[in-house]
């Protein structure tokens, strides 16, 4: 359902082709919900055949341009209006944690400096993002985009401070 909802979102913005909307998952939602091209692809393909959005124009080599039609528009603001649907929050990398005192010392060690390394490399990626992006304060979905960016970069902050945390406490074990 999320995806469904961010390229709606994205959509609701300006319009835009699979490929412009593939890059601006990679530049504003990274963080927040990644996609990969054959997802959005798929997802454009159902959102276009339940009317929620539509052809705009058809460029060089059958480039289609999308924007978000009436009903695509309503659908998003019910959404937005109503988060009581949404699933609880699962970490599958916290459940792994929880779970580590199943394996030899070493390979938990391993699968923490994995995490703490997986976290920083977000944290830079994010960082470049960050950096790359001329911000403009001038419009409520820059301000949400760089609030969300924001919640990436902290986050990130805070897992791999965490993970490097509960590896000095591992040899304590």
């Amino acid at each position: 359902m999320s995806l469904r909802m961010a390229a709606l979102g994205l959509l609701a913005r300006r319009p835009g082709s699979g490929y412009d909307l593939l890059r601006r998952f990679e530049q504003s939602m990274a963080n927040v919900w990644p996609a990969t091209q054959s997802q959005l692809y798929a997802e454009l393909n159902k959102l276009a055949a339940a009317g929620l959005i539509e052809v705009s124009a058809v460029g060089a080599r059958g480039r289609k341009e999308y924007r978000i039609t009436a009903a695509g528009r309503a659908e998003l603001l019910r959404w937005l209006a109503d988060p009581s649907g949404d699933p609880p929050h699962r970490s599958p990398r916290l459940l792994r944690v929880f779970l580590l005192g199943e394996l030899p010392v070493e390979q938990a060690r391993a699968q923490l400096t994995a995490l703490a390394e997986h976290a920083e490399a977000e944290l830079r990626r994010f960082t470049r993002i960050r950096d790359s992006v001329p911000w403009g304060k001038d419009t409520e979905a820059d301000f949400y985009s760089r609030a969300a960016l924001e919640y990436g970069l902290r986050a990130a902050e805070m897992e791999a401070g965490w993970a490097r945390w509960a590896l000095e406490q591992l040899p304590d074990r």
